[in-house]
């Protein structure tokens, strides 16, 4: 199974969002293979706490505007790894410190990268 063309472009809605607040290294998963409830993760990386959370509240409103509400969010008051769950799309808005820690893309390595329409940076 692959990421469908709604799960593609909810990622490019999210990854604009998250771009306009100064995401980086956006990255996107396809992981329709080993997590049947879940098409993609999308991967970003913010350099501070506040801009942690104002990437996850950026997200979050513009799959809102599109009508997609969140299932479960995770992370919010230490904003250093922000999980958002929209179903078929997986935010993980992270820190620089705790994306380099816990490596998801060397997790994930083996699932195809999806691209997201912004400058993003190859996973390692």
């Amino acid at each position: 199974m692959t990421a469908t063309t709604r799960t593609r472009e909810l990622l490019e809605i999210a990854a604009a969002a998250a771009d306009g607040k100064g995401a980086e290294d956006l990255v996107a998963f396809d992981v329709s293979e080993p997590l049947p409830l879940v098409d993609a993760f999308l991967l970003a990386t913010g350099n501070s706490e506040r801009n942690v959370a104002a990437i996850a509240d950026a997200v979050e409103e513009a799959m809102l505007e599109e009508g997609v509400n969140r299932l479960r969010r995770e992370g919010k008051s230490e904003a250093r790894w922000i999980l958002i769950d929209f179903g078929d799309v997986v935010v993980h808005v992270f820190h620089e410190e705790e994306r380099a820690f816990y490596g998801l893309e060397r997790l994930w390595k083996d699932c195809p990268v999806l691209p997201v329409g912004v400058t993003a940076d190859a996973p390692e």
